[in-house]
């Protein structure tokens, strides 16, 4: 997966927080109006009830009379209040027995407006008296609309501020395992430096830690071993092979020997010469990976591009190989081992002279680029495929797909010296378009 694609532990944690709060604030908001309207007409009721109390508390206090006006017509009036609220008591003929709440029409100086109104019948001195007390639909909807606005802000705010709140808690709570992660990154074969046990209140981090310093070492030690083991392969077979080397070199100095007998010796000295420079390259990386070797020199790598092209031009022109060089500044690249970095150069380009055919070019371009030196060497050779790329560094591995005298360790040493001073390569190629390798300095590091 591409990288630019993935997501921190942290924010995913966080999202997903936040995904579940908004889908239950999506439900909660969905079924928010109901639930308002119950608990406003609920609300209501309550006071319209206690209103009704207070009302028949001050009848049996003052008597009826005071709330009873004679009209003209010798009738009883009504007693209104607001158009949002009313209260009225009128004396009815029939003593029906009333005590309910419903939806109500009234007219109120000459408009009609919806009341929710509690109907109460009262028997006061042998007479039977109703008492309605309503409240306007109106009101208790803007009463509605109030409470479903602040609701609504609340959400917001909540989601917001636990947002925030999940992205600090994570960040926090995942600090041992960004600690882990950073460890391991700077871990490599030849240098393991366990630092100090992480120090967590979290035990799955803790037990992660400890695993993973317990592993680390019995890997270092492993990777100790094999080193070991290169080197002493290696010391040991360089005496026999130069042993036998020079006891071939003398025979060939004799004047009777058999034509096909000197083939044979000559097949066996550049057999034992590929063998001396096979010794010698394992040697290399070994101490590479050991880091046994000295970074004290600083380097134009300008002037040794320069060098290298000079010193495999001849083979170029003798295979009608055109190469062209342009170099920008001087890459002045520091604490260095210089002879490393010829080998890294050399083995490149001269791969590239290698696998370039007659009248081929081969083009190396270098210069500074945000804040880095980059070289970048491209041929016009038969270029490699998907599955030779994924093994280009893989020692003893042949890339060419044809039977050279090759090893397979030159470009596995390029890798080895370009992670011994940081220097990061690219490859890019495509059968029978050529090859580009690009190398990234940290130029004055």
């Amino acid at each position: 997966m591409n990288s630019g694609s993935m997501m921190k532990l942290r924010t995913k944690l966080a999202l997903f927080n936040l995904l579940s709060k908004v889908v239950f604030s999506a439900l909660f908001i969905g079924f928010l109006p109901f639930i308002i309207e119950r608990i406003n007409i609920r609300q209501t009721d309550n006071e319209l009830v206690n209103k009704r109390e207070e009302v028949v508390s001050l009848i049996s206090d003052t008597g009826i009379e005071p709330f009873i006006v004679s009209d003209t017509a010798g009738g009883f009036g009504s007693f209104n209040i607001l158009k949002e609220e009313y209260i009225s008591l009128e004396r009815v003929d029939t003593c029906e027995e009333l005590n309910f709440i419903d939806v109500t029409k009234r007219m109120i100086d000459e408009e009609i407006i919806d009341y929710r109104v509690i109907h109460y019948s009262l028997r006061i001195d042998g007479e039977c008296y109703l008492l309605e007390i309503g409240k306007s639909l109106s009101s208790i909807s803007k009463t509605g609309r109030n409470i479903r606005n602040i609701i609504l802000a609340f959400l917001v705010l909540f989601i917001l501020v636990s947002f925030i709140s999940d992205i600090l808690y994570t960040a926090r709570i995942l600090r041992p395992l960004r600690i882990i992660t950073g460890r391991l990154g700077k871990i490599s074969s030849h240098s393991f430096d366990p630092s100090g046990p992480l120090i967590t209140t979290t035990d799955d981090f803790a037990r992660l830690d400890r695993t993973l310093r317990e592993m680390m070492k019995k890997i270092d030690e492993l990777f100790r071993k094999e080193k070991e083991i290169t080197v002493n392969i290696s010391h040991e077979l360089m005496t026999p092979v130069s042993v036998i080397r020079g006891k071939l070199e003398n025979i060939l100095l004799r004047n009777n020997l058999d034509p096909s007998v000197e083939a044979g010796i000559e097949e066996t000295l550049r057999i034992l010469y590929r063998l001396k420079t096979l010794v010698n390259s394992m040697l290399m990386i070994a101490r590479m990976e050991s880091s046994q070797y000295l970074k004290e020199e600083n380097v134009e790598l300008c002037e040794l591009i320069r060098e290298v092209t000079g010193e495999l031009s001849p083979l170029a022109e003798d295979g009608g190989i055109s190469i062209s060089l342009q170099c920008e500044g001087t890459g002045l690249f520091g604490k260095v081992n210089r002879s490393l970095l010829f080998s890294m150069l050399f083995n490149v380009l001269n791969n590239a002279v290698k696998h370039t055919p007659r009248g081929g070019s081969i083009v190396i371009m270098a210069g500074d680029n945000a804040g880095r030196f980059e070289v970048s060497i491209c041929d016009t050779g038969r270029g490699m495929s998907r599955e030779q790329l994924d093994k280009l560094f893989t020692r003893f591995s042949n890339t060419s797909g044809q039977a050279t005298e090759s090893m397979g360790l030159g470009l596995a040493i390029t890798k080895s010296i370009a992670d011994f001073h940081n220097i990061d390569i690219k490859v890019i190629s495509e059968p029978g378009k050529g090859t580009q390798f690009f190398f990234s300095f940290p130029v004055n590091s």
